[in-house]
């Protein structure tokens, strides 16, 4: 199975209806096809076969799907660089997904030294950007099963056991997810879908079901509000998928009148928790009630809550048909540990291996997030077991923000924690040590710094607290509120 093949299948009868559209440019089905092939023969003419790994770099565009397509129909596997990477996290990366090809579409610090060592490719193909491919020589010490598993996609992030590198997807593993999906979203050919998130975190589930089914994609890149503007006066939407903290903005702003979303018959809101007050305040302007998405790159997206009932807002809503949910270890309050199980669920952690049977031998897949079913079956987000900070959506692991942290000089130790946020979802912020000759003359301004240059920009703690010292339990471990 091939997802883009599947694809092209799917939309034989689409092929004079648009597909993507962005600022002034459209692109047929037909169109956007064709451009995969071409996108797909240059990729060939540089030597990429199947199943090797391709990291690419590029802003959210139309040119972004094509090349993420091409690379998909010739059974390699796309490992998305999310735009905000420092270059050492770029370099982790690389490194650690033993990547064949990267490819950039934009010459910045972080790609400089990629930059030295790549040509140019696409020239007059997918558009108008330009676009750099740099070959590397791969150790491809990878499992007989990395190849039988038919791969096709790798995030890049921490696993549940904090070591694990680069969850890993299948074509099949795909297609089961954006089934499962669409049996609560009902997305159909007649959808003009607003999109807002970053691809390069959403791009699995959601662009290739809206694909799969023949909708239309209007593509709010650039500058917000101004790109969602634009793409909501220029264009009758039905679907609006975003963030707590755009419908925040769009709340706020004279922008959006009440008659914004008057024909939309879906707002999904995903990538943080959705808070009541930001359900309300959006129902209230728009007459429209938000339907909050759970989703997990393991998983995928097993809650979707499209109920419409306002005494349920704050959930995600009831489990979808093709998953099952429990939650272990309840509390008085009936809060637990919430583990799901069913289509869909990832094939295996990438660096160090694991396969998913190891990860989750009975097929039960520990989320680490603490919930708590209503005696409906609506699943209420308590928080989170490990933890992670949430900022606009993007997952930050404190433990890799105080290694940063601790390398500077005159820091002794340091605490990296996430403080609510009623627009961001948290901000990190952190409380440092420092080490006794540095109390005099500590700059934090440099410490900031020293942070941008080896973070990406959202990572960087927003507030940097000196104090005498930090909490810790009996065994020496920092003290850390869950």
């Amino acid at each position: 199975m091939n997802i883009v093949e599947l694809i092209r299948k799917e939309t034989l009868s689409f092929q004079d209806k648009t597909a993507l559209i962005q600022c002034d440019d459209k692109i047929l089905y037909q169109e956007l096809l064709a451009k995969i092939t071409q996108a797909a023969d240059e990729l060939t003419k540089n030597g990429l076969k199947k199943g090797d790994r391709v990291g690419f770099l590029c802003e959210d565009s139309i040119d972004y799907i094509i090349v993420c397509l091409a690379v998909l129909s010739l059974s390699a596997v796309i490992v998305p660089v999310p735009d905000s990477c420092s270059q050492a996290e770029i370099d982790e990366l690389v490194c650690r997904i033993d990547l064949n090809f990267f490819i950039f579409g934009k010459a910045e610090s972080s790609t400089e030294s990629y930059s030295n060592k790549s040509r140019s490719i696409f020239d007059g193909i997918v558009g108008t950007k330009k676009f750099w491919i740099y070959k590397r020589r791969a150790g491809n010490n990878v499992p007989q099963e990395y190849h039988d598993l038919n791969p096709a996609f790798i995030r890049f992030t921490s696993g549940t056991t904090g070591d694990s590198k680069g969850v890993l997807l299948s074509h099949e593993t795909i297609v089961q997810r954006t089934d499962a999906a669409n049996k609560a979203l009902n997305v159909t050919s007649d959808d003009i879908v607003i999109w807002m998130l970053s691809m390069s975190f959403h791009f699995v589930v959601t662009i290739l079901l809206f694909l799969r089914q023949g909708a239309t994609i209007i593509i709010c890149s650039g500058s917000f509000p101004d790109s969602l503007r634009q793409g909501l006066q220029n264009n009758r939407g039905t679907f609006i998928y975003a963030s707590p903290f755009h419908y925040r903005m769009m709340i706020k702003s004279d922008l959006f009148p009440p008659a914004t979303f008057s024909c939309f018959r879906l707002a999904v809101s995903t990538a943080m928790r959705l808070s009541g007050s930001t359900a309300v305040d959006f129902y209230k302007k728009f007459g429209l009630e938000l339907s909050q998405a759970y989703g997990l790159i393991e998983i995928g997206l097993p809650f979707i809550n499209n109920s419409k009932n306002s005494d349920t807002r704050e959930s995600t809503g009831k489990i979808l048909p093709d998953y099952m949910v429990r939650i272990a270890n309840r509390n008085k309050e009936g809060v637990g540990e919430i583990s799901i199980k069913g289509k869909g669920i990832f094939d295996a952690y990438f660096s160090p291996w694991r396969s998913r049977s190891q990860v989750a031998p009975n097929g039960w897949f520990e989320t680490g997030d603490l919930g708590r079913l209503d005696k409906d079956g609506f699943l209420f987000l308590v928080g989170r077991k490990k933890n992670i900070i949430n900022f606009t959506g993007m997952k930050i692991f404190p433990y890799e923000v105080e290694s940063v942290i601790n390398q500077y000089h005159g820091v002794q130790e340091s605490l990296v924690y996430g403080t609510p946020h009623n627009i961001y979802g948290e901000l990190p912020c952190a409380r440092i040590v420092l080490k006794n000759a540095a109390a005099n003359n500590f700059d934090l301004g440099e410490l900031r710094k020293f942070c941008y240059q080896n973070l990406a920009s959202y990572k960087v703690p927003k507030d940097f607290i000196l104090v005498k010292k930090l909490d810790k339990t009996a065994s020496g471990k920092l003290k850390r509120k869950h």
